[in-house]
C-alpha cells in the first residue's frame, strides 16, 4: 500500500516512521510512505501556501491552488482504490472501522491542514473525505496523519508478526468493537496483587469466557458509549 502525505513540514515525519512496526513494514517493502512538501507547488519567490480568510477573522488559511496541484500531480487519475483524506478537526472521527476500510486501498493521500484551516473548496471538491483523530484541536494535521498511517499500516497483510494480533485487540471485529480484556504476565503475584486464577488453570474454554466477560466489564466501565443501546453477546 502507498501512503502519501502532503504537508508544509515534511521534516516532522523523519522520526515517527523510523521506529517500530511501520519502520519494519517500510523496510520490508510492505508499505511505501512518501512525504510531499506542499511548497513544491507554489510559484512565488516566498513559496506562499496561505492567505487571509475572506470576511475577516483570526488566522490564515491554506490556499486551494497548491493543494489541488499537489494532489492532481501525485494522483493524476484517481481510481476507486485511491483516496484523498483531509485531516480536519471538523471531520468524521477516525476509528478502527475506518482504518479497516482504508486498509483495502492501493493509495491513501493525507492532506495535513495547518493554521486556522483550509480553503473549503479543498474539502468540497478535492478530498474524498475529512477525518479527525479526536474531538480536540491540534496545531496541524501531521500528528493525525502519523497516527492514521500507523493504524492502517498495521492492518495490512504481513505487517504484524502474528496476524491474530489485530484480530483480538480493542475495537476489533472479533470483540464487536469492545475494549480488549485485561492482560497479565509474570510474576503471578506482584505486591500482593494476583493474576486471576482462571488464567493460571489452563482451561481454554474458561479463559475464553473470562476474557469475554472482562472485556465487556472494562468497556462498560471505561467506555460506556461503546455499549449503550447495543446488544452484546455474553459468551
Amino acid at each position: 500500500m502507498n501512503f502519501h502525505i502532503v504537508t508544509i513540514f515534511p521534516e516532522f515525519f523523519e522520526s515517527p516512521f523510523r521506529y517500530g512496526v511501520v519502520a519494519r513494514a517500510r523496510d520490508e517493502g510492505r508499505i511505501n510512505i512518501t512525504v510531499h512538501d506542499l511548497r513544491t507547488w507554489t510559484s512565488d519567490r516566498h513559496r506562499t501556501v496561505d492567505d487571509r480568510p475572506f470576511g475577516g477573522g483570526e488566522g490564515m488559511l491554506l490556499k486551494p491552488q497548491p493543494l489541488f496541484e499537489a494532489v492532481e500531480t501525485i494522483l493524476p487519475e484517481r481510481t476507486v482504490r485511491q483516496r484523498v483524506v483531509l485531516l480536519s478537526a471538523q471531520g468524521k472521527r477516525f476509528t478502527q472501522a475506518v482504518a479497516r476500510e482504508l486498509a483495502q486501498l492501493d493509495d491513501l493521500l493525507l492532506i495535513c491542514g495547518r493554521y486556522e484551516g483550509v480553503d473549503e473548496r479543498v474539502a468540497q471538491h478535492l478530498a474524498d473525505s475529512e477525518l479527525s483523530v479526536g474531538d480536540f484541536v491540534l496545531s496541524g494535521g501531521e500528528l493525525g496523519a502519523a497516527m492514521i498511517v500507523d493504524a492502517v499500516g498495521r492492518l495490512l497483510p504481513g505487517v504484524l508478526g502474528n496476524s491474530d494480533s489485530s484480530w483480538n485487540e480493542s475495537f476489533s471485529q472479533e470483540l464487536e468493537g469492545l475494549l480488549d480484556c485485561p492482560q497479565y504476565t509474570r510474576p503471578a503475584e506482584f505486591r500482593s496483587w494476583k493474576v486471576p486464577d482462571v488464567l493460571l488453570g489452563g482451561n481454554h474454554e474458561e479463559i475464553r469466557r473470562w476474557r469475554r466477560a472482562a472485556s465487556l466489564e472494562k468497556t462498560e466501565r471505561l467506555r460506556p458509549d461503546l455499549v449503550v443501546g447495543r446488544t452484546i453477546r455474553q459468551n
